[in-house]
């Protein structure tokens, strides 16, 4: 298990650092003139010149590249050109706001997708398996915006339900906050709830029809007992992977909600930077975005490795 997670690290570094690569080298391909963007159309050019000097944008991209991954492993995510403040806190106030909407909408479609996938693949053929299955994978296509512009309509404005905005008020409780961000959740349950079923009822269809499962029904035992102790184990291994990408979806594709709900989260940070040319706040909320999807991926490998020993001996010994 220590060689398989020390290969897992290795290529996990190795992940990181070319994504560093590639998000330095698309923020630099970006267009416009960052001094000009800051200081505006009508600054003299020689303002301009001495900005964009003062920021380091005149330097050549190697150097640039260096300084920005030296500080940056050191904890130093560098300066907002447009706030003139410490990149850090923007980018952690953030991913935490993000993560609290993402834990909610994730303890919502990870259990009902899997009770879904399970009870489609006990009923496969039928017409039950065929609604959850039908259902999921049209509601996968449905745009959030759609979506969530849906459930504003009816939760918040027809019915009451649901307050509309994500933003629960300052000192509010757990109760609340959770309250406020049930309904932007919705929308991301609905697109993740086919992929995830759909998974977990194929996962299920070849436990069921594995030996063991008919060893254990042979025995007597009920069926509960089979479904627990036998098929959902090696059921839910297709599923670690599907679920793992999708968290990090969760972290990193939330522009369009965060948007609809007024939502201070990271995709809103990231497309608020994009705008205004915010280099290092660019950068770095990418970056750990990719570093989010990176480590929810080795989590994945390592729950996926320790469920079925088989993948980490076979890996240990390639």
């Amino acid at each position: 298990m220590a060689q398989f997670l020390l290969k897992r690290l290795f290529l996990l570094l190795v992940t990181i650092w070319l994504l560093s690569v590639i998000v330095f080298a698309a923020g630099q391909v970006l267009p416009g003139n960052l001094g000009r963007a800051m200081l505006g159309p009508f600054a003299d050019q020689r303002a301009v010149d001495a900005l964009n000097h003062e920021m380091g944008t005149d330097r050549p991209l190697l150097v640039q590249y260096g300084d920005w991954i030296g500080k940056l492993v050191q904890g130093d995510m560098g300066q907002s050109y447009a706030y003139r403040a410490p990149v850090a806190g923007f980018v952690g106030t953030a991913l935490l706001q993000s993560a609290k909407l993402a834990l909610v909408a994730f303890l919502l479609v990870v259990p009902l997708s899997l009770l879904g996938g399970v009870i489609a693949a006990l009923h496969v053929g039928r017409p039950l398996d065929r609604v959850i299955t039908t259902v999921g994978m049209s509601a996968t296509i449905v745009p959030e915006f759609v979506s969530g512009i849906a459930f504003i309509l009816i939760f918040g404005l027809w019915l009451r339900w649901l307050p509309i905005s994500a933003t629960a008020p300052k000192d509010a409780g757990l109760l609340i906050q959770f309250k406020h961000l049930l309904m932007p959740s919705l929308p991301l349950v609905l697109i993740l709830f086919g992929y995830i079923a759909r998974m977990a009822r194929a996962g299920t269809v070849e436990a069921l029809d594995s030996d063991y499962a008919r060893t254990a029904v042979l025995k007597g035992l009920p069926q509960h007992l089979v479904i627990w102790r036998h098929i959902l184990r090696n059921a839910l291994l297709p599923t670690i992977s599907v679920i793992a990408t999708q968290t990090a979806y969760l972290i990193g594709g939330l522009v369009v909600i965060e948007t609809l709900f007024r939502y201070q989260g990271i995709g809103s940070l990231i497309f608020t930077a994009a705008n205004k040319k915010d280099f290092p706040m660019l950068e770095a909320g990418i970056l750990v975005v990719g570093c989010v999807f990176a480590v929810a991926s080795l989590l994945a490998d390592l729950l996926f490795a320790w469920l079925n020993p088989r993948i980490r001996f076979g890996a240990a010994k390639s």
